[in-house]
């Protein structure tokens, strides 16, 4: 079992989105049941919020529910307990950075380090922009979620990397 937890601000845009992103991407290459994951913010701002409505509005377009995902904070707990502890942005990994044990630091990571397509390093904070930049979040989450699949299974060493991506199989489920 890998334990991944996605981490933004305040876990209403950026991390549950992920969150679902990836859930979708395992279960279409039957891999749930391997991995436990989950999402947190740094600050407790949205502490048992739904996700921002612009966030599932812009998800359902691509047929993803957010709806029973409820905003946490990351707990010290989660440092030790999870094997990636994946940051949106620098800012967020900084403030994880500061929360975790010396001897698990090396889980902590920017989740654009999986990304294929985009260079950023940084999912950008689509709160207090326009419809269209939640768009562009989803477009950089499925791309660095596939390249982190993957890259699990690599490490894995399993054969399940020869499977159809799932970032195809997502595309052929929205043409339907």
């Amino acid at each position: 079992m890998t334990r991944v937890l996605f981490v933004c601000m305040g876990n209403i845009c950026r991390s549950p989105t992920a969150e679902a992103v990836f859930r979708r991407f395992a279960a279409q290459r039957g891999l749930l049941g391997e991995l436990e994951i989950d999402s947190a913010g740094t600050h407790g701002y949205h502490v048992g919020e739904t996700p921002d409505a612009r966030t599932q509005r812009a998800a359902a377009e691509r047929k993803y529910d957010l709806s029973e995902l409820h905003a946490r904070k990351v707990a010290p707990e989660d440092l030790e307990y999870f094997d990636l502890v994946l940051a949106m942005d620098r800012s967020n990994l900084e403030s994880l950075r500061k929360l975790c044990p010396a001897n698990r630091l090396h889980r902590l990571k920017l989740f654009m380090s999986y990304a294929r397509q985009f260079d950023d390093d940084e999912v950008p904070d689509p709160y207090y922009g326009l419809a269209h930049d939640f768009d562009l979040v989803l477009d950089m989450i499925e791309d660095a979620a596939e390249g982190l699949l993957d890259s699990i299974l690599r490490e894995r060493g399993d054969k399940e990397s020869a499977k159809p991506s799932a970032r195809s199989l997502a595309n052929k489920e929205n043409a339907n």
